[in-house]
C-alpha cells in the first residue's frame, strides 16, 4: 500500500523519557535531613523583580531557589458582563502551569488543581485590596509558573502581590505567602517538591501542610489552607512560624517596589505626555 507522505514516520510504541531518569530517594522527613542541607525553619534564596511585562499594567518574577512564577495584571478595566456590575471591584485571577513547568507535561486548559489554586489565590489577595477605589471595573490577575518545585502557591502570592502594587492598585498592605510542611513535631518552612505533602500518602495524625497569606504591617492573616489532619496545637505552631517567616519576606517585597519606582513614575510621565498632546490636538 502506498504511504502517506503527510505524516511523520515513527516507532509503533513509546516509552516515557523518566523510564530512564535515576529514581530519587524518598526525603524522610521526619529525621529533619533536607537534601540542600537547610534547617527547618530556613527559606531557600528568594529572588524577586517588578515591572518585567512590560505590556502588562503590573508585574512581577519571583524565583525560590528552582520555583519559578511570573505574574501580569491588567485592568481595572469595564466589567465585561452586566451580570457582574457591583459598585465594589472585582478582583480575577487565573493561576496556571505552563506545560513545562512540572515533571509531568501539564494540560493546555486549566485543571481542577489549577482552578481550585485560583481561588486560594484570589482568597488571599481579596482583603488586602482597596475594592472601593475602582467601581464597576475589574482586575485581572495571571498567574503563571514557569518551573515548579515546590511551595508554588506561596510564591504565587507574593509575586501576584508585588504585581498588584506595581500596576499602582491601591492596597492596604502587601501578602507575603508562606508554606509549611508538617511531618508529626517537626515543621519544615518553604518545602520542595520531594518534601511537599501527597494527599494519597497514607500517613497518620499530624501530617499535611499549610500556606497562609499574611499582611506584615497589619498584622493580619488574610487567607489559610491546610491538606491532612492536623491537631490543634501543631498547626498553630505553623500558623505562628508561617507569620514570622512573612515577617522577614517583607523588607524584601519593600525594597523590590523601591527599585521599580522610576519606571512606574516613568510610564505615569509618559500618560500625562500623551494626555496632554491629545488635548492640544
Amino acid at each position: 500500500m502506498p504511504t502517506d507522505s503527510r505524516r511523520l514516520t515513527g516507532p509503533e510504541e513509546t516509552k516515557s523519557p523518566y523510564a530512564y531518569v535515576k529514581q530519587k530517594k524518598k526525603l524522610q522527613v521526619l529525621t529533619g535531613k533536607r537534601h540542600d542541607g537547610r534547617s527547618p525553619e530556613t527559606l531557600r534564596p528568594i529572588f524577586l523583580k517588578a515591572d518585567v511585562v512590560s505590556q502588562a499594567r503590573g508585574s512581577a518574577y519571583i524565583e525560590q531557589d528552582n520555583t519559578k512564577v511570573m505574574c501580569a495584571v491588567y485592568g481595572p478595566r469595564e466589567v465585561g458582563r452586566k451580570e457582574d456590575f457591583s459598585m465594589k471591584g472585582i478582583i480575577n485571577c487565573v493561576f496556571k502551569y505552563a506545560t513545562f513547568s512540572c515533571r509531568y507535561r501539564r494540560s493546555y486548559q486549566q485543571d481542577s488543581e489549577e482552578k481550585d489554586m485560583s481561588v486560594q489565590l484570589l482568597d488571599a489577595l481579596e482583603p488586602a485590596v482597596c475594592m472601593h477605589k475602582f467601581p464597576k471595573a475589574q482586575v485581572d490577575i495571571y498567574v503563571t509558573v514557569l518551573q515548579n518545585d515546590g511551595s508554588a502557591l506561596a510564591a504565587a502570592i507574593t509575586c501576584a502581590s508585588v504585581a498588584l502594587a506595581n500596576a499602582g492598585v491601591d492596597m492596604y498592605d502587601l501578602v507575603a505567602g508562606c508554606s509549611v510542611r508538617i511531618a508529626d513535631n517537626l515543621v519544615l518552612v518553604d518545602p520542595t517538591e520531594s518534601e511537599e505533602y501527597k494527599s494519597q500518602d497514607d500517613n497518620p495524625v499530624n501530617h499535611g501542610s499549610v500556606t497562609l497569606g499574611y499582611m506584615p504591617s497589619l498584622y493580619q492573616v488574610s487567607a489559610i489552607t491546610s491538606k491532612g489532619e492536623i491537631e490543634f496545637e501543631v498547626i498553630k505552631k505553623a500558623i505562628n512560624l508561617c507569620g514570622n517567616t512573612s515577617q522577614t519576606l517583607y523588607p524584601v517585597l519593600q525594597k523590590c517596589l523601591n527599585n521599580s519606582r522610576f519606571s512606574l513614575s516613568l510610564r505615569f510621565s509618559l500618560s500625562l505626555v500623551r494626555y496632554h498632546f491629545c488635548v492640544q490636538f
